[in-house]
């Protein structure tokens, strides 16, 4: 059941809304199937399964409203679970920053975010590829922890006020550390697709051993100002926080307006449409893009279309929700869930041959906020940092705490690479000159 057509969703949400006696009702399902398997030491540690749809009622009396849940379709449980929304409802304070419903809305076919290869997804074909990393790593007599995990399914909306929105969605994940035996080297490698036929671990496991083997007997060099090559891993991050979703997440509207970010103007106002960046930086999302394609409408309903949010270095869009953008009066932008940064075609061995001295970092982690003013954040590398001389890596050094501020970061460029899908967006390599490394740690 998780996987319902349009046609069976939009059923049961029609029978939702005809029990509805609030001023304004919308119901949306979600439904998702999918699994994952963990290793650790080479050996399966946990397998699990997900097979569930639900549906949120909300009910609106005025500016109150209230939500209630159910998983449960047949028409008992259904009127049961609208009764207790309105119940919720009449007992909610009204809402200060109350927005009526959105009407019936206007949607691209979003075909492109499901793949029947990733919904076929099954234990033996997740045992397969697990296995496959797994043998990998005990041939070349290294130690790993891996994670898989899939998902298709499926979200439907309906409302009172005429909109209507459906949309199936599909999307494997796969991350895997891989440690020397001594515990002095440590490589790292992740992807994730849309389309299951892309996927392939042992391939994965392999840039992670590599980059363990790499790594051992790392040496110690001063901290200091350094030109880097940042791995699209050290960019973005399925598990904690990072500096270009940093980036990303302070592109709201509120936040600058309300003088919380760095896109906050002195007297009031904000940044948008000033120079902030190198004018090499144009970063924009798109739902329809074939390598990360996504859904056409947001949680609210609003729809997902093409939209530019640095072009060129310059801030050309700032994201909100409803209520504020009516306050404000500014355009009514939805956040993005995947975005793009341009690069070019160098990959990161063309980075790094074309750096005379510099550091290559696969990726950053504990990563945490300093300034949200200046968005100066904090993190150390890890599993695998390593000196470069002359085009060439000489040798990995010891990982260091950083302190640095994706602002400056985008300012301080050198050179960009190929895109990637990294964690749902298209991100390059990147080579930055004057990164801070503060001081050295002795993780690995």
């Amino acid at each position: 059941m998780p996987i319902l057509s349009k046609d069976d969703a939009q059923t049961i949400l029609k029978k939702v809304l005809s029990f509805s006696t609030a001023d304004e009702c919308e119901a949306t399902l979600n439904g998702r199937t999918g699994g994952n398997v963990r290793s650790a030491r080479n050996t399966f540690s946990t397998a699990g399964a997900l097979d569930n749809v639900s549906l949120a009622v909300e009910s609106r009396f005025g500016k109150r409203s209230g939500v209630a849940t159910c998983n449960e379709f047949d028409e008992a449980t259904l009127r049961r679970c609208v009764q207790r929304a309105e119940e919720i409802a009449r007992l909610a304070p009204e809402s200060p920053e109350y927005m009526p419903l959105l009407g019936a809305q206007q949607y691209q076919d979003g075909g492109k975010a499901f793949a029947a290869s990733t919904a076929a997804i099954d234990p033996d074909y997740r045992a397969r590829q697990m296995s496959a990393s797994t043998s990998l790593c005990d041939q070349r007599k290294v130690s790993s922890a891996a994670f898989l995990e899939d998902q298709a399914g499926f979200v439907a909306k309906r409302n009172s006020k005429g909109l209507e929105a459906y949309q199936p969605y599909s999307n494997v994940e796969f991350s895997v550390t891989v440690r020397t035996p001594d515990g002095t080297g440590s490589g790292y490698a992740a992807a994730d697709y849309t389309d299951a036929a892309k996927f392939d671990a042992a391939r994965l496991t392999k840039v992670a051993a590599d980059k363990a083997a790499s790594s051992v007997k790392a040496r110690a060099i001063e901290p200091g100002k350094y030109t880097v090559i940042m791995e699209p891993n050290a960019l973005v991050s399925n598990v904690d926080t990072s500096l270009m979703a940093a980036l990303m997440q302070s592109l709201d509207a509120r936040s600058a307006d309300e003088g919380r970010s760095f896109l906050s103007k002195k007297g009031g106002g904000n940044r948008k449409g000033e120079k902030l960046f190198d004018e090499r930086v144009t970063i924009y999302s798109d739902p329809f893009n074939a390598e990360i394609p996504d859904l056409v409408f947001a949680n609210d309903g609003r729809p997902q279309k093409r939209t530019t949010w640095i072009e060129k270095g310059v801030v050309k869009n700032l994201y909100s929700s409803r209520f504020w953008a009516q306050k404000a009066s500014i355009p009514d932008l939805p956040p993005p869930n995947g975005w793009i940064m341009e690069g070019g075609t160098q990959s990161t061995a063309d980075l790094i041959k074309g750096t005379a001295k510099g550091i290559l970092v696969t990726r950053l982690w504990y990563i945490r906020p300093v300034d949200p003013q200046t968005l100066l954040y904090t993190g150390l590398t890890r599993d695998g940092t390593f000196y470069i001389e002359n085009g060439a890596i000489k040798f990995p050094v010891k990982n260091f705490r950083f302190n640095e501020s994706p602002v400056i970061m985008l300012n301080n460029l050198e050179a960009i690479g190929r895109p990637v899908r990294l964690a749902g967006n298209l991100v390059p390599p990147l080579k930055i000159r004057d990164f801070t490394f503060t001081s050295l740690s002795d993780a690995v």
